[in-house]
């Protein structure tokens, strides 16, 4: 029952429970209706995987504590998102993944999301933070060219086969995130690892290959010839990779 009083509240605009604690090896998603959360403590075990829903613009929590391997998912959105945080102790191996999608023949590439996290004690071999842009989708492949027709004794000569299309363009890699890290200054810089890469440009379309001419036929009195070769399409270029993002870090 507390668990469904929780999930409950957190469907207002404005949470505030107690804690959440997310078994480990499983994932657990915040409802997507809730744009600022406060938990008193947030616990996710090892292996396992919080998610933090585009609606989710604020989130403040007095005690954290990611296991081993531990994921604090966030899904990508145009605007930012401000997490603070009064105690955190990371685990081995944690990271927090604020990474853009990879784009596809629908939809471009997403941007890792910008990302505003402030610690005010931190206990931790190391703060992992994944803000890179998501990849380029890749061209579309050319159609291949039709093959013609044989010839025939009355309708003459083989057709020749029909081009190749031209393959796409690839789509443009999104850029990396945006990241305001306040940490302690007691946490040592060679211990903070903030991934920003702009994402990996999509690949050029293949071409269409080219149809096949028509066979020759051998008739009474001649012999028609066979349809030449259509033309291979050319392949299409690549896009290009997504901008790096931006860390900027503060000291407490």
């Amino acid at each position: 029952m507390r668990k469904v009083v929780l999930l409950a509240a957190l469907f207002s605009p404005l949470a505030l429970a107690d804690a959440i604690s997310v078994a480990a090896h499983s994932v657990l998603r915040l409802p997507n209706k809730a744009s600022v959360v406060h938990l008193q403590r947030l616990e996710v075990a090892d292996s396992a995987t919080l998610v933090l829903p585009a609606s989710l613009v604020e989130l403040k929590v007095d005690e954290l504590h990611l296991g081993n391997q531990a994921r604090i998912a966030i899904v990508p959105a145009e605007h930012a998102l401000s997490m603070e945080v009064a105690q955190a102790q990371l685990g081995q191996g944690s990271e927090i993944a604020a990474h853009g999608a990879p784009g596809t023949y629908e939809r471009v590439a997403r941007p890792g999301r910008d990302l505003s996290l402030r610690i005010q004690a931190l206990e931790a071999s190391e703060l992992a933070i994944d803000a890179r842009g998501g990849a380029g989708a890749p061209g579309y492949v050319g159609l291949d060219g039709g093959n013609g027709k044989a010839g025939g004794c009355t309708w003459g000569q083989a057709s020749r086969g029909a081009n190749g299309d031209n393959g796409g363009d690839g789509h443009d890699g999104a850029p990396g995130g945006r990241v305001r890290l306040a940490l302690p200054a007691s946490f040592p810089a060679e211990q903070i690892k903030v991934r920003l890469d702009g994402g990996a440009p999509g690949l050029a379309g293949a071409p269409g290959k080219p149809g096949a001419g028509g066979a020759s036929k051998g008739c009474l009195v001649y012999r028609t010839d066979a349809g030449a070769t259509g033309r291979p399409g050319q392949p299409g270029q690549p896009g290009a990779a997504g901008a790096d993002g931006e860390l900027i870090l503060q000291r407490l």
